[in-house]
């Protein structure tokens, strides 16, 4: 396990106003990478929202047809597991950002070097809040995703399984054949 790196101490105010450019570069790029990440986020929200719609559809699917009751229970199962993790995804808490009201009055009278460092220790926190919600995001969307796979697996083999020999063709004269529940035929006058 990695030791977390002890901060440095606080710049002095002559510090912070000499480190000014690179306070502002910082910044740049912490809110720019603030931004990919949010981007990222709103990704996989949307990739969760087309998993949930599918699931949803193959599921209604699947109800309106005959299948075997095992594998069709089953996949119904790994439908609803696709759809709640779906749903939770989109429903975790929003990213964190620079809350504007509070921005200006916490910062309004400092000098530009002391709130570029603020600035810059503020959204490295935000960054690091925001990565464990994206990577919670990330986890049940392949959790999400790996029941759609199995769901769609378990439909077809339950469909086919029901089928089974109902949907062969059979040619003129042959005979058909019949399952050992099934009584013969009795012949039908023409």
């Amino acid at each position: 396990m990695a030791a977390t790196p002890t901060p440095p101490p606080a710049m002095t105010p002559q510090e912070l106003e000499d480190q000014e450019q690179t306070l502002e570069l910082i910044n740049s790029e912490l809110a720019a990478r603030l931004a990919r990440q949010a981007e990222s986020g709103t990704k996989v929200d949307t990739k969760a929202i087309f998993l949930v719609g599918f699931a949803a559809t193959a599921a209604q699917f699947l109800a309106s047809r005959n299948f075997e009751l095992f594998t069709g229970a089953a996949a119904f199962t790994a439908y609803a597991v696709a759809i709640g993790f779906g749903i939770s995804v989109f429903n975790l808490a929003a990213y964190e950002d620079l809350k504007p009201r509070e921005t200006l009055d916490t910062y309004a009278r400092a000098t530009k070097g002391a709130t570029l460092g603020e600035l810059a220790g503020t959204r490295v926190g935000f960054f690091e809040k925001n990565a464990r919600l994206h990577q919670r995001k990330t986890k049940r969307w392949t959790v999400t995703l790996i029941a759609v796979v199995a769901g769609i697996f378990l439909s077809t083999v339950s469909l086919v399984l029901h089928t089974g020999d109902h949907g062969k063709r059979t040619e003129p004269g042959e005979p058909v054949s019949s399952s050992p529940s099934s009584a013969p035929a009795s012949p039908q006058p023409h």
